[in-house]
């Protein structure tokens, strides 16, 4: 039995590097799961430095868990760990800009 276009959802997931950028439109039953829509967009074989026991994820800028139920024109951000922590980088240019002088 096929399922109409009401009950699927335009779902996107997305990752990027500093090289580049993937996004994958898919479509998937209503009750679909973040972890259902990455497994499914098959982005883990193009990245295999994704690790979802590490990166984090997201929909839209909010962290979520793999079981987090997705809603239609959701976007599935995988996020990068971070290189540097933001507080340790504001603290070095607060010490750039205090040895600067006026």
């Amino acid at each position: 039995m096929r399922q109409s276009n009401d009950d699927l959802l335009d779902i996107e997931v997305a990752y990027a590097t500093p090289d580049r950028e993937i996004i994958i439109a898919l479509k998937l039953p209503r009750g679909s799961t973040a972890n259902d829509a990455i497994e499914r967009s098959g982005i883990l074989r193009q990245t295999p430095e994704i690790d979802l026991a590490k990166n984090k994820i997201g929909v839209y800028g909010k962290l979520c868990g793999l079981d987090h139920p997705l809603h239609q024109h959701d976007r599935v951000e995988i996020y990068r760990p971070l290189i540097i922590d933001p507080k340790e980088i504001r603290r070095l240019r607060a010490g750039k800009n205090q040895s600067k002088p006026k």
